[in-house]
């Protein structure tokens, strides 16, 4: 038994070591080495932006708990970043170039993997998880269009931050919907007098961008404009646009300004700050967006960006398993699946590989539940009543009854249970490898 894997990134290396330890044969592709895009720096598989990139190590946080359950699945990328870690506190930070080289050799040396050092110009029709990537180009890029229906891609992003609910101040912040005076409405609104919107209109003019390669410089539409680059039209801009205060009064009085925030998810923990896509920096947006009224404390569930980036609409078209619903042996994983961030990815390409694997043994595939991280990721970006998928990291907003455990004082009975289910998955899987 054969799988081709296209692209060796976190996905696609986490893929391969995957199926290659369970003795599938696979043929890894990856086209670094002939023609690399601008944004990598190395030919090494598994490259990371920056040192700390793979976030919290935290075990009762929602990315950290992602990264003990792909412990405990034997991750080749967890092994890689625990072997190359550097001091970073709570942080799994790494020695960037160790990493990738560590990943890579483990790869070039695996028994069962054979690198092909070439660009896939168009989708196999064999068994196929495809994990090329949200900066894919090309012919393949051309060839996914193609069979996804154009509209079924996404190109250049533009997503406001994520509010985690309960670290909300509602001794500052009110429910209330713009004109509705019968009902308590549907937005969260943080309301600012003169003074405090100055003081944050200022640092939001001021604030410090992301770096932006001159390939992925944008030209702005008006329905998607950096908050910033819309405030430094002048402050009425905002006042009159997004921050518009008209309807939104509280006993009788209207604020200067109001932040609207919306429910972003049904079982109501998460909430996105509306119209505040931006081109800050992640620091920035936590110190900047942290001024507004209520917001003091706030808790991103992802921060807002704006650049380049492809994935497909994977409610329309996969499993919960990352598998195409048409083409049961053709699967994506890796961000182009939908999924957001280095970790999401390494265990989207994990959980491809173990679903692929007991496709190739004609089993009925085994799915994790959404009690799991894991679970919870591949069943959120395949939701079919999500009618747009808006890709954003591992949190406990998408897990089974987040409702019922969203008191910190439970997370441990989550994280307990999680790890409970990822290893009787574990023997499961082992015992199909006997």
């Amino acid at each position: 038994m054969r799988v081709n894997i296209i692209g060796a990134g976190l996905a696609g290396s986490e893929a391969a070591y995957q199926l290659a330890s369970r003795g599938i044969k696979v043929d890894l592709y990856e086209q670094k080495g002939i023609k690399r895009h601008p944004a990598f720096n190395t030919d090494d598989f598994g490259e990371l932006v920056c040192s700390n990139s793979l976030r919290s190590d935290n075990p009762l946080n929602a990315v950290g708990l992602l990264k003990n359950e792909c412990r405990a699945l034997d991750s080749l990328i967890l092994k890689c970043a625990d072997a190359t870690r550097v001091e970073a506190g709570s942080s799994l930070s790494v020695d960037r170039n160790a990493f990738s080289k560590m990943i890579t050799e483990t790869i070039k040396n695996h028994p069962n993997i054979t690198l092909h050092n070439e660009e896939v110009v168009k989708i196999p029709n064999e068994p196929t998880i495809i994990a090329a990537g949200p900066l894919l180009e090309g012919p393949l890029f051309e060839d996914l269009k193609r069979y996804t229906n154009a509209d079924s891609l996404y190109f250049y992003d533009a997503v406001a931050p994520i509010i985690e609910k309960d670290s909300i101040d509602f001794n500052k912040a009110y429910y209330k919907s713009r004109y509705d005076e019968e009902n308590e409405g549907d937005y969260i609104n943080c309301p600012m007098n003169k003074d405090e919107f100055f003081n944050f209109y200022n640092e939001l003019i001021n604030g410090e961008e992301a770096k932006v390669r001159d390939m992925d410089k944008e030209i702005y539409f008006e329905g998607c404009m950096p908050v910033e680059a819309m405030a430094k039209r002048g402050f009425k801009t905002l006042t009159f646009g997004p921050l518009k205060p008209v309807g939104l009064e509280k006993d009788g009085l209207r604020p200067y300004a109001v932040v609207q925030l919306r429910k972003d998810n049904a079982i109501d923990t998460l909430y996105n700050m509306v119209g505040f896509q931006t081109h800050l920096t992640y620091g920035e947006q936590n110190r900047i967006f942290s001024m507004i009224p209520g917001l003091e404390n706030a808790k991103f569930a992802r921060y807002g960006v704006m650049h380049r980036n492809t994935y497909i609409n994977s409610p329309k078209l996969l499993t919960s398993h990352y598998s195409f619903k048409e083409r049961p042996d053709l699967f994506v994983a890796g961000q182009l699946s939908g999924v957001e961030g280095y970790v999401e990815s390494c265990a989207s390409g994990l959980y491809a590989a173990v679903a692929m694997y007991q496709y190739l043994l004609n089993k009925e595939i085994k799915e994790l539940s959404s009690s799991t991280m894991m679970g919870a990721m591949a069943a959120y970006i395949s939701n079919p009543t999500t009618s747009k998928l808006v890709p954003m990291n591992a949190n406990f907003g998408i897990f089974k009854d987040a409702e019922v455990y969203k008191k910190s004082e439970q997370k441990e009975k989550r994280v307990e249970a999680a790890l409970k289910e990822i290893e009787e998955y574990k023997e499961y899987l082992d015992c199909l490898t006997k």
